[in-house]
């Protein structure tokens, strides 16, 4: 190599280094990113014709990635995928779901209330908005056509008689039903895949998980480490392993530093730098056999994987906006009101997680702040 083309050579590893973490970056992959990435409406389709299943992972409350979704009802549908699955849904009201989709007039009030049975907490209008978005595209139809369906994965659960112990008995009576995520891949199967459709379903990043399981200390195990594989997308990819696919939507990880969790932006903040390079454009592109998906990570989901890179955790990615400007969903003022705060504050999950919430003042309090969560998260990212 001559001495000019040792300086550009020099040149390029610094130009394509990310300077807040110190991680490099190579030109291929921003060449992958300006060259092959398409938009994240083209990605999700683009892989339907492959998978019948894609899970899209999100960091709740991020309202992008609800727009995201509703957005994509229309061109979902021309491409024969009629069903959008929600983590945040009961089967109990499936059937007054449906209806609500169909109505000649949309009801406000009972989406507001068939997310209040299901969580009472998540009283937030870009969620709701997607029953809304499947209604208004319904009623573009012709009568006899198919019509969109939104299908809620879950199950009512019973948080009045928890303990505050977790343990076998005391989780049995919450989740009557079994385990969570086994319920909601046996919906995708009955509800799904048994009929041959397609779905894609919006659940938390840890339900889409599918070859990577999520690591955690054990004394017993080779390298003191055991990995959770019972994840919905765990349980899915074993009996369905070449129907489904997973998406990461763009978000924060979390990372422990001597003692202390933060937030850290992913892949030591190469995703975030390759993408300033390309003007943040909206894109989707694969992680599995790709350029990007050989970015290494350190955060939390590293634990337990020696050289962890991004294509050991999800098959795709999907950018939608840098971390800093991420939006909360808005809060419905009123979803918990002076006629349902008894049962609000009963059936408030995961009641020791958080501080206690003993009147309506503070159960608006807590949904407001929960809302703000990702734009507090990442306001240093």
């Amino acid at each position: 190599m001559n001495s000019r083309l040792r300086i550009i050579h020099l040149f390029l590893q610094l130009l394509f280094t990310c300077s807040i973490t110190g991680q490099a970056y190579t030109p291929e992959m921003l060449a992958y990113i300006r060259n092959k990435a398409i938009s994240p409406q083209a990605y999700v389709i683009e892989k339907f014709k492959t998978y019948d299943v894609i899970l899209l992972g999100e960091h709740h409350l991020v309202k992008q990635n609800l727009q995201f979704v509703t957005q994509l009802i229309p061109e979902l549908y021309r491409n024969g995928i009629y069903a959008i699955g929600m983590e945040f849904g009961a089967q109990e009201d499936q059937h007054v779901l449906d209806s609500l989709v169909l109505a000649p007039a949309y009801d406000e009030q009972t989406a507001r209330q068939i997310m209040f049975n299901y969580n009472v907490t998540w009283g937030y209008q870009e969620y709701i908005d997607v029953y809304k978005a499947a209604w208004k595209f319904n009623h573009t139809l012709p009568a006899n056509a198919r019509k969109f369906r939104i299908l809620n994965l879950s199950y009512v659960f019973q948080w009045k008689d928890f303990d505050r112990k977790r343990n076998q008995a005391s989780m049995s009576k919450v989740f009557p039903k079994g385990t969570v995520d086994k319920y909601r891949a046996q919906v995708i199967e009955r509800e799904v895949i048994k009929s041959d459709d397609k779905i894609l379903a919006l659940v938390g990043t840890p339900h889409a998980y599918t070859q990577y399981g999520s690591p955690f200390y054990s004394f017993n195990a080779d390298g003191f480490c055991a990995f959770d594989k019972n994840w919905l997308g765990n349980r899915l990819y074993a009996r369905h392993t070449d129907k489904v696919f997973n998406i990461l939507l763009h978000q924060p990880f979390m990372k422990e530093v001597d003692g202390q969790y933060l937030w850290v932006s992913p892949a030591k903040g190469s995703i975030e730098a390759i993408m300033a390079q390309n003007q943040h454009k909206q894109v989707g592109f694969d992680l599995l056999r790709a350029p990007l998906g050989k970015l290494s990570d350190d955060s939390q989901h590293a634990m337990c994987y020696p050289d962890f890179t991004l294509d050991q955790f999800f098959d795709g990615y999907i950018y939608l906006a840098p971390l800093k400007k991420l939006e909360g969903c808005t809060p419905i003022d009123d979803f918990v009101n002076e006629k349902n705060i008894q049962h609000a504050i009963e059936q408030f999950p995961d009641p020791e997680w958080h501080a206690p919430v003993t009147n309506l003042e503070e159960m608006r309090a807590f949904i407001r702040m929960n809302g703000k969560r990702i734009e507090e998260e990442c306001k240093n990212l």
